[in-house]
């Protein structure tokens, strides 16, 4: 019997809440690797992400410093986490803390470390406010959109687009507004959260539909899974979906990744609209929080994802079960106190 591979690897995204990061998915795929003997570190923001308890699936624990900090800190910090754990691989899961990490690709690896994300230049293409160029360039369908920076821009926007409109922030959230009160709320809370600029995107009717998807970073597929949302919460994630048997959605998905030559995880959210027309709404440029569902279909893209950060071989998927639903649930866990304040006083666990 082979020897499997010892391997550390950090994974950020612990916040498992109602708005769930990317990391337990994430994580849980990494376990169910028969290659990997795998030591998990939590990468954490807040002393409150459910998945620093989680003593199951996280073997330990740090806090990292906000992106607002900036790309030093981070990188100072990763290098002190680095000498304690002799870490293979990080996979940052936050639309936000991405830019640093791309930033810091290479002076990562030259401490030791490896990622797999995106260039800069890729990243930056795909960015909400650049979505109409960007389908332009590439053949795709998308809906109308522009950048805000103020509310006389968002009044101004809003006198040629037709309700309902999408307001949407910089990294997350998404609402759909019926007016212009609420659009200028939805505007003052994302520019508030998530700084400025704010996009308005014309609202296409359909059904919503999902495909996560893995790039070689030379134009190669590794893995697709398309999902319809079955349940989606009032902040627009997915709590249940299904997978389905849907060819246009997976040539779309090559499309871009053959064109782009992406390298890493992205989400697409797409719209199909009645006359059976797939329009692009945007690019999450990372694994999404409901990666498991492609794990359960077959496809261990979390895995697939690590081996391609470490180097090793990587066979694209050519199948994947449809049919298969995920439904999204809470549970409390029970935690001593001493933990908390343990985390809260050396910064980790």
């Amino acid at each position: 019997m082979t020897a499997l591979r010892k391997v550390t690897v950090a994974v950020t995204g612990l916040n498992n809440i109602d708005s769930p990061g990317p990391g337990i998915p994430v994580i849980r795929g990494l376990k169910e690797s028969k290659e990997f003997d795998l030591r998990i570190i939590g990468l954490a923001y807040e002393h409150l992400e459910p998945g620093i308890y989680m003593s199951d699936l996280v073997d330990k624990t740090y806090m990292i410093p906000y992106p607002a900090e900036g790309k030093d800190v981070l990188f100072n910090r990763l290098v002190e986490i680095y000498q304690k754990e002799k870490l293979d691989a990080i996979i940052p899961n936050f639309d936000a803390e991405l830019f640093s990490f791309i930033k810091l690709e290479k002076k990562l690896e030259e401490s030791g470390i490896k990622t797999y994300l995106p260039s800069l230049e890729q990243f930056e293409e795909r960015n909400k406010s650049n979505l109409p160029a960007y389908g332009e360039k590439y053949g795709v369908n998308v809906p109308s959109g522009t950048e805000v920076f103020s509310i006389s821009d968002l009044d101004n926007t809003l006198k040629s687009m037709n309700y309902p409109v999408m307001i949407k922030g910089k990294y997350y959230d998404a609402f759909k507004a019926f007016s212009l009160e609420q659009a200028v709320s939805y505007f003052t809370n994302m520019s508030e959260k998530w700084g400025l600029p704010v996009i308005v995107q014309e609202f296409i009717r359909g059904t919503e539909v999902n495909v996560i998807a893995l790039g070689d970073g030379k134009g190669n597929l590794i893995a697709a899974v398309p999902m319809r949302k079955q349940y989606i919460t009032d902040k627009g994630k997915a709590w249940g979906g299904i997978t389905i048997d849907d060819k246009s959605m997976l040539d779309l998905a090559k499309k871009i990744i053959s064109k782009t030559k992406w390298k890493g995880g992205m989400e697409l959210e797409l719209i199909r609209t009645t006359d059976n027309k797939l329009y692009l709404l945007e690019i999450n440029p990372r694994i999404p929080a409901w990666v498991y569902l492609a794990v359960g279909a077959g496809q261990n893209i979390p895995e697939a994802l690590l081996k391609l950060t470490l180097g090793m071989d990587v066979k694209p998927y050519t199948k994947y079960d449809f049919g298969k639903m995920f439904v999204r649930y809470s549970y409390d866990m029970i935690v001593d106190l001493e933990l908390f304040s343990r985390l809260t006083t050396t910064g980790e666990l």
